[in-house]
């Protein structure tokens, strides 16, 4: 079957691809100015929060992998926020909940993005803070064409923030309306916001002291306050159909600093692939493709129902491991070692059978036996669903739900990023007035239920579904790729990894292949809904194809053509040659190079 819908492209000085084609440009803007892919990464970062607002935003949050050019493997940058002080199991319940809403002020957890923004460009980064700041200040006070999706988005939530969020509407509906699609669209109290910050900081000498002074001025300075100031008093209505006042205090910014981490790695059929920790779900990919090495998966028509049901199978297994055993390692022991050992794939790969599985089945881990019982304990009180399973943020006011974006850079000399912020999107909360921004919705993944991995806790980082990847191959090849999507997104990268490995196809021609995902597991978003046996795939497979499936015992939904993932990819070839594509799907994401 042919899908391809244009060329890959290719280049030597640099290539970038992210969600949104503005974000490309202003990547490779900085790679012309002198700057490096760190550089590039930051600025089209700070970009896609005015670009796609109901993806990302200020308040979010952001894991990152970053590559150094002849570096031994790659490093990660960790922005995920952890929980206020005063995130307790206890306030939560007092308040009459069982499950954290999946917006409002209650599922917020401390705002890191912005942190590791300017980690990056301080330590990995060579353009000062003015330059990769410029473009994102530019189209908040100027404008830019508004998407078509933030439109409908925006008019979806029209009613509920005129009513609840009244900051929300003025700065969304300055019209008294949502703007019209491609309209000239601005937020000019971000815009102040960024300057103001930018003025603070160059009263600093040099650019690591003015780098710094940003930092400060939103974790300690004028944006804590004002942010502070505000959540001392705000009452907010959520997805509980109840207002709630928040947990979050300008002193819990004033601790919160983003670190670097290492990334874990593994090896499949000779690449080396890198992910973030436990604290996101990224190991299930690793785990993954540790059960399919031992399978005849890349022998396989990569878009035949066998190919399907193996790696769907698969992935279920790892997802249901995700669900008892991943937490913040910092707080809790996660058996890692175990898990992505392989006597322990060996072991559960043994329950791929040729049927469709409706159980949720993680393994056993010696020493976790009473954590394993009581998570499925949690999870069987989940109400099934007999539909599909989406991301549903906000379903209880619109059908437009939150989601995230990605970025990858590879610049000339080898140094590569691959990054996927999200959070704080406009859906999540109300804007903050004076600031222009809205706070993020990640502790909605934690449980009201004590003893597990993922139980809510004071200064513990949420179980988040964001999974930047990279890759790099026995013939010398380096790839950074990734994509929106929740729970999705280390489903689609599995398929999209596996189909690159295995096949002649170049990544324009991967990307374009039809694809699915599992919603057989419970989702990590609000209300934690899961539909046993659930896979949601594009129609374009075939009749052939669905029917197998379906007489396998897959409950298939069955999706239009070019409508599922967000994937996006970068290469640099052992010879320095450059390579890049991006999803056509959503007509969005876009891949640059020269």
């Amino acid at each position: 079957m042919q899908f391809t819908t244009r060329p890959e492209i290719k280049g030597r000085f640099g290539v970038v691809t992210t969600t949104h084609w503005i974000a490309s440009s202003v990547g490779m803007a900085m790679l012309e100015r002198g700057g490096n892919a760190f550089d590039a990464a930051v600025a089209s970062g700070l970009a896609l929060q005015v670009l796609e607002p109901h993806l990302n935003g200020p308040g979010g949050d952001l894991p990152a992998l970053v590559y150094r050019a002849g570096a031994d493997r790659p490093e990660v940058i960790c922005a995920q926020g952890p929980t206020p002080a005063g995130a307790t199991i206890e306030r939560y319940r007092a308040e009459g909940l069982e499950v954290i809403p999946g917006d409002g002020l209650l599922a917020t957890v401390i705002p890191g993005a912005w942190d590791g923004w300017m980690l990056m460009l301080r330590d990995y980064g060579r353009l000062p803070l003015r330059d990769v700041l410029a473009p994102a200040m530019e189209y908040a006070g100027k404008g830019h064409p508004v998407l078509p999706r933030v439109s409908a988005t925006i008019a979806g939530l029209a009613e509920f923030f005129a009513a609840e969020w009244p900051s929300s509407a003025e700065t969304w509906m300055p019209g008294g309306a949502a703007p019209a699609p491609w309209a000239n669209f601005t937020n000019p109290v971000l815009a102040r916001t960024w300057g103001r910050i930018l003025a603070e900081a160059e009263t600093k000498s040099g650019r690591e002291a003015q780098i710094e002074a940003a930092r400060d001025a939103f974790y300690r300075g004028f944006v804590a306050e004002e942010m502070g100031d505000w959540l001392r008093d705000a009452e907010v209505m959520d997805a509980s159909g109840s207002r709630h006042r928040a947990v979050l205090t300008a002193d819990d910014l004033a601790g919160y600093a983003a670190g670097v981490e290492a990334p874990l790695m593994r090896g499949y059929d000779g690449w080396q692939v890198a992910k973030c920790g436990p604290w996101t779900q990224g190991p299930v990919m690793l785990q993954a493709l540790a059960l399919l090495e031992g399978t005849d998966v890349g022998g396989l028509d990569p878009a035949g129902a066998e190919f399907v049901h193996l790696v769907t199978e698969a992935k279920k297994l790892a997802f249901a491991d995700r669900e008892v055993y991943y937490g913040d390692p910092d707080h809790a022991e996660v058996p890692l070692e175990v898990l992505l050992s392989d006597a322990y794939a060996a072991g559960r790969r043994g329950l791929i059978g040729d049927r469709a599985s409706l159980e949720l089945r993680p393994g056993e881990v010696e020493g976790f036996a009473e954590q394993r019982a009581r998570t499925l304990a949690l999870l069987e009180r989940l109400s099934p669903t007999d539909g599909p399973v989406y991301e549903p943020t906000m379903a209880h006011l619109s059908e437009k739900r939150g989601d995230t974006v990605h970025i990858d850079v590879i610049d000339a000399e080898g140094n590569m990023v691959s990054c996927t912020p999200s959070g704080g999107w406009l859906q999540s909360s109300p804007v903050i007035p004076g600031l222009g921004f809205a706070l993020n919705s990640r502790a909605q993944m934690f449980w009201l239920e004590e003893g597990l991995p993922t139980s809510l806790s004071p200064g513990r980082r949420p179980r988040s579904t964001l999974s930047p990847s990279m890759a790099f191959g026995p013939e010398g090849q380096a790839m950074a790729f990734g994509t929106p999507g929740g729970d999705q997104q280390d489903q689609w990268q599995l398929i999209f990894f596996l189909r690159h490995v295995h096949s002649e196809r170049n990544l324009q021609e991967v990307l374009d292949m039809p694809l699915f995902h599992s919603t057989h597991f419970p989702a990590s978003f609000y209300p934690r809904a899961r539909q046993p046996g659930g896979m949601l795939i594009e129609g374009s497979f075939g009749a052939d194809v669905l029917d197998n499936l379906r007489a396998r015992g897959h409950v298939l939904t069955e999706a239009e053509p070019w409508t599922i993932g967000r994937l996006t990819a970068s290469q640099r070839d052992a010879d320095g040659l450059l390579r890049a594509a991006a999803t056509p799907r959503l007509m969005q994401a876009y891949a640059v190079g020269r």
